[in-house]
């Protein structure tokens, strides 16, 4: 059985930064890609940010600039590094991993909320 647990989300005003966590823990060979979605109320789940295993990072367009993935394998953790966040940033975000022979696992969300 493989869990994900995210931390860090919380109230912060826009301008300010947050950094979320994610560490996978259970039973696995390692972890191909990691990285990060969100999803805000009543629109879609999209990808924030992602990072493979040799570090190559994608944002999508609307974070680059602001957000920095990385990850630390010994830790089996992601993070993002969220800075200048904006109000349009509020969202739930979702940790997503890709682990070796086991397939791909999410988090449940961690919310993160941006006041103007």
């Amino acid at each position: 059985q493989v869990q994900l647990v995210e931390s860090g989300g919380g109230l912060v005003q826009a301008g300010g930064s947050l950094r979320l966590s994610c560490v996978a823990s259970g039973s696995f060979f390692g972890i191909n890609t990691m990285g990060w979605y969100r999803q805000a109320p009543g629109k879609q789940r999209d990808m924030v940010a992602g990072i493979d295993g040799a570090g190559n990072t994608n944002y999508a367009d609307s974070v680059k600039g602001r957000f920095t993935v990385s990850r630390d394998n010994a830790k089996n953790t992601v993070y993002l590094q969220m800075n200048s966040l904006k109000p349009e940033d509020t969202a739930v975000y979702y940790c997503n991993m890709h682990f070796v022979f086991r397939g791909e696992y999410w988090g449940k969300g961690t919310l993160v909320t941006v006041s103007s």
